[in-house]
């Protein structure tokens, strides 16, 4: 009686992970599956664009004569980051199976270069904020984001052009493995400069509504994006060591799905939520662009 009753549940157990993998393949292998998943990212891509877009107007309106501040800036990049997600997305079918295999390593990588110049903006305007409380100098801060940027840039391309020239196994893994590398860069960036704001903010002496606003924005937005940009690290190792985990191919539609989310699409929405509030009609000398 002990055998009967254990048997199916010994058959079930075993059976599971293959059930699981059967449903896992089928739905990696059908067009309807991926066109639904990889359409369902391009409409979540272009809402999050359409959202910066938006605000970027509703500040342009708001405080016309100021420019192009870093609010101002943060959320172009934004639009553009999402949009050109959304069209490269729109039209995966054509992307995934372009020829140099590289040109689809680009469509694909340059928006998440984007993202890394769009939300390590937030880091400089910390950056800034925090030295000047401390009286320290700002004046080269920009140059080393403006440096930065441009470093990676370089490496990118080049690593593109060998790419190009010859589709070679090893370079493609070095690129996976300068993709984690900056994503690594940005979360420290976020700890390094989001922590001391935090930490510098708690302590300051006087309590208001305004001071514990600011708290929860530059403690969320830090963990927020300290999160997404560790996962994109993760997970990019993870895809250079296996492909399996690979995410320039078609046929992960839903792995490109839950990764696309978790470092992108989630952390954007709720960052650009965070950061909603217009800048004052009426701008006094203190005014900071990012609000």
């Amino acid at each position: 009686m002990v055998r009967m009753t254990k048997m199916p549940l010994n058959l079930t157990s075993m059976e599971l992970p293959a059930l699981v993998s059967d449903w896992w393949d089928e739905i990696n292998e059908s067009t309807k599956w991926q066109d639904g998943i990889f359409y369902t990212l391009c409409a979540a891509y272009a809402l999050v664009s359409s959202v910066a877009l938006i605000q970027l107007v509703r500040i342009e309106l708001r405080v016309p004569e100021y420019g192009w501040t870093t609010q101002k800036v943060f959320h172009l990049m934004n639009f553009i980051v999402n949009g050109v997600r959304a069209i490269v997305f729109g039209f995966h079918r054509q992307v995934f199976v372009l020829y140099p295999k590289v040109l689809t390593y680009m469509l694909l990588d340059l928006p998440g270069l984007l993202f890394f110049s769009t939300y390590t903006l937030l880091v400089l305007f910390w950056a800034e904020i925090y030295h000047q409380a401390r009286s320290l100098p700002t004046d080269k801060l920009r140059i080393f984001y403006v440096s930065i940027n441009a470093v990676i840039y370089f490496i990118q391309v080049c690593v593109w052009v060998y790419l190009w020239i010859d589709d070679n196994s090893v370079v493609d893994f070095i690129g996976k493995i300068f993709i984690a590398v900056v994503s690594f860069i940005a979360a420290l960036g976020f700890l390094l400069y989001g922590g001391r704001l935090f930490f510098m903010l708690r302590r300051f002496p006087i309590e208001s509504k305004g001071r514990r606003k600011k708290l929860h924005e530059v403690g969320s937005v830090t963990a927020i994006c300290f999160t997404c940009f560790l996962i994109r690290c993760f997970v990019v190792v993870l895809s250079a060591f296996d492909a399996d985990a690979s995410l320039d191919v078609l046929d992960h539609p839903v792995l490109n799905l839950i990764y696309y989310t978790l470092v992108e699409i989630l952390p954007s929405a709720l960052v650009l939520y965070i950061l909603r509030k217009l800048p004052p009609k009426r701008v006094s000398a203190q005014y900071h662009p990012i609000r």
